[in-house]
């Protein structure tokens, strides 16, 4: 703390010197040993724009992507910190694609984008538990687009499929044969993507009964 009040005080007194760089450098350094990380991050980054030539810059780009990570929040609450980590971590990537620290970066990154997509997951599952059909299509499908490596994603496919066919029960006549229609069309891609799914059966349960619907209406000229 007294060593941030001290290098606070010299910086303007050192500005335009020979020893504004390093003055700076250990400011800096201070702010995140005192545990302000969302100031240390910024005076990090704010070091590479002064410094770009510094030999500390490489290290202070770094830095500011990790106090990001530092304040990255549990996967329950806002995840802002979460996506400025990932941005300055390929930022650095993208700056530094030789440094030593890229394979830490990778790994942060991939630990940052499983907390994402942990929270995008949890939040399909709620809408679907709260019978809101409507928006656990939308959230699942969106699932699948963000996160398409995911091993998840037979799982979004089948809420999917149940989501449509439970809205679709739910639904008045000009409506139904849609969402059927929309419970079939995603069991067909879902069973060629996941013939060993876990889900097969329950989702296969779905689609005969939507076939059993589909062909009494349209039986009955609907």
């Amino acid at each position: 703390m007294k060593s941030s009040e001290l290098y606070g005080e010299l910086i303007p007194v050192v500005k335009g010197t020979d020893k504004a760089e390093e003055v700076y450098f250990y400011y800096t350094w201070s702010e995140y040993y005192l545990g302000d990380y969302l100031l240390a991050q910024y005076h990090f980054k704010n070091f590479t724009r002064q410094f770009p030539m510094s030999k500390h810059t490489e290290e202070c780009l770094y830095m500011n992507a990790y106090c990001f990570y530092l304040t990255s929040a549990n996967y329950k609450l806002d995840q802002t910190s979460t996506k400025n980590a990932i941005k300055e971590y390929q930022s650095f990537i993208d700056t530094y694609p030789e440094s030593p620290r890229i394979d830490s970066c990778n790994m942060v990154i991939d630990k940052l984008h499983e907390k994402l997509e942990r929270k995008d997951y949890e939040i399909a599952k709620q809408y679907f538990k709260l019978d809101d059909w409507k928006a656990a299509i939308v959230s699942t499908k969106n699932f699948i687009k963000d996160f398409p490596a995911s091993n998840r994603n037979d799982e979004m496919y089948y809420i999917m499929i149940d989501s449509y066919y439970l809205l679709a029960l739910n639904s008045f006549q000009n409506k139904k044969m849609e969402r059927i229609d929309g419970a079939l069309e995603n069991y067909v891609k879902f069973l060629d993507l996941y013939p060993k799914s876990s889900y097969l059966s329950r989702a296969e349960s779905i689609y005969n009964s939507c076939k059993r619907i589909k062909d009494k209406n349209e039986k009955n000229g609907f």
